[in-house]
């Protein structure tokens, strides 16, 4: 039982050393992530076309 109130006050002392990021920080940092996401969903639509493109003119050629 005692190692589990020191566990729980070591939890407490390391929680109090961490440092939150400020408001501006938190927002930028998400409106990155968004962006990049957008920006990764819009390669991958991208290359979707390209290679459906490519397999319907391959398989037109059969025909």
């Amino acid at each position: 039982m005692k190692k589990i109130i020191q566990f729980g006050r070591e939890v407490k002392q390391e929680g109090q050393k961490v440092t939150w990021p400020q408001r501006k920080e938190t927002l930028m940092t998400t409106f990155v992530v968004f962006l990049m996401v957008l920006a990764f969903a819009l390669m991958l639509m991208m290359a979707d076309w390209i290679i459906s493109s490519t397999v319907k003119f391959i398989l037109s050629l059969a025909h």
